[in-house]
């Protein structure tokens, strides 16, 4: 009988260990995303040439929900990282500029959303958005006040009602 109670107590410790361990994945296909706590949308700034162009995704979290957010590029195939933004505590919309060369060696974006700075230092995310690339429908802009504006458009459109909450 102390065997069994033994098991079932070990059971639930790696239960609990693996629940812990594993955060919810989204995959963001779309250049405009919303969940609950979090939404953003991509866009692309033009430079005079490609070194000068930058993506730029628009990060709006609930700091209630998702008070820290990192940001990582991953190369899939060699699964090495490069961080793109150290954890912070983003106060309102948070835009984050990445040379849209970097896509062609790190094409998958994970936006990690930590509920606490504890999780945010160990790197144990809730929630991890990503995304393979830069999305086909993001738009691009070569006047910064348009961007601007169309990203907070496209951002009130995703978090309306079935405008981009994942099912």
């Amino acid at each position: 009988m102390k065997a069994c109670w033994l098991l079932l107590a070990l059971c639930c410790s790696v239960g609990v260990a693996f629940a812990q361990a594993a955060p919810r994945e989204s995959h963001g296909s779309h250049d405009a995303y919303a969940a609950p706590g979090l939404a953003l949308a991509w866009g692309v700034l033009r430079g005079s040439d490609e070194a000068s162009t930058a993506v730029i995704v628009r990060i709006d979290v609930d700091p209630g929900a998702y008070p820290w957010l990192a940001v990582i590029a991953i190369d899939p195939f060699s699964k090495q990282e490069q961080v793109v933004q150290q954890p912070v505590q983003p106060a309102g919309p948070f835009d984050l500029r990445i040379p849209r060369a970097q896509f062609a060696d790190y094409p998958r974006t994970e936006l990690r959303l930590f509920d606490s700075a504890a999780h945010a230092q160990a790197n144990a995310p809730q929630l991890v958005v990503y995304y393979l690339g830069v999305p086909d429908t993001t738009p691009e802009f070569s006047d910064a006040a348009k961007l601007d504006a169309s990203l907070s458009e496209r951002i009130a459109r995703a978090r309306s009602p079935g405008g981009g909450i994942p099912r």
